[in-house]
């Protein structure tokens, strides 16, 4: 069943690009980027009430806290980028880049959670570069 999430998700990013690039134009790419996080703000809260998850909020660790925050602070900067690099650049070409966070996560993920980087790994990391470089130059 992730897959179908995971695939979902890759959807909504597409369509979240789309729909960034027209409704960003002539508007502030932090002021978008804050309108965009109260609608996912409001949207997430309402997945917790909805599921009855609320009750879920004492039980979370202490280094589960600073993790999510931690976690909450890297998307607010990559949301502030993104839209930026938006705003200034071709989604043709600001997407394939934002994307190589595959990549750098695939990396971070061996190194800090000492995840296998298989021979597989390897190559789809070394396409998904070389796709990227292909796509933006």
């Amino acid at each position: 069943m992730w897959i179908v999430f995971a695939l979902l998700s890759a959807v909504f990013a597409a369509l979240t690009s789309i729909l960034a690039k027209v409704g960003i134009e002539g508007v502030n790419s932090n002021l978008a980027t804050a309108l965009r996080t109260v609608v996912v703000l409001i949207m997430a809260w309402g997945m917790v009430f909805l599921t009855d998850a609320q009750g879920g909020i004492s039980s979370i660790s202490r280094k589960s806290w600073v993790f999510l925050i931690l976690s909450g602070l890297a998307t607010g900067v990559s949301w502030l980028c993104y839209y930026k690099a938006l705003q200034m650049g071709e989604v043709s070409k600001v997407v394939p880049i934002d994307k190589m966070s595959v990549v750098i996560t695939l990396i971070l993920a061996f190194v800090f959670l000492h995840e296998q980087f298989t021979v597989k790994s390897f190559i789809g990391t070394a396409l998904l570069t070389a796709g990227t470089l292909v796509m933006v130059l």
